[in-house]
């Protein structure tokens, strides 16, 4: 079954970077799409960006978009979110997630970024 595995979250100072990644099994990676979404503290889901097979086209929400980038390895199987400039507004449980849109069924079990100094 698909498994999706974050990491790389933590405690990060405003302006400060964090670098996300997840690793899928389960399923052929390289043919579909990969998103990350966030859930902030007492709020639902958001989608953040998503990349496509092959990593041609690349989207983000217009919050996040000139700080973050997504991109893929389709060798390992693995996602990345780089966030920069980050602002305590980006505090959530960040997840990645099979595919490009909602219901987000198929994701993994969340990495929780803090935004704080």
């Amino acid at each position: 079954q698909v498994q999706l595995v974050e990491s790389g979250g933590g405690l990060v100072q405003p302006g400060g970077p964090l670098r996300l990644s997840c690793v899928a099994s389960g399923f052929t990676f390289s043919i579909g799409a990969m998103s990350w979404v966030r859930q902030a503290p007492g709020k639902g889901l958001e989608w953040v960006s998503s990349v496509m097979s092959g990593g041609r086209s690349i989207y983000y929400t217009d919050s996040v978009k000139g700080r973050f980038t997504i991109s893929r390895d389709d060798a390992k199987n693995t996602v990345y979110l780089q966030m920069d400039s980050l602002k305590p507004d980006d505090t959530a449980v960040y997840y990645c997630a099979k595919g490009s849109r909602a219901p987000w069924t198929s994701r993994g079990q969340g990495t929780w970024v803090t935004v704080s100094s």
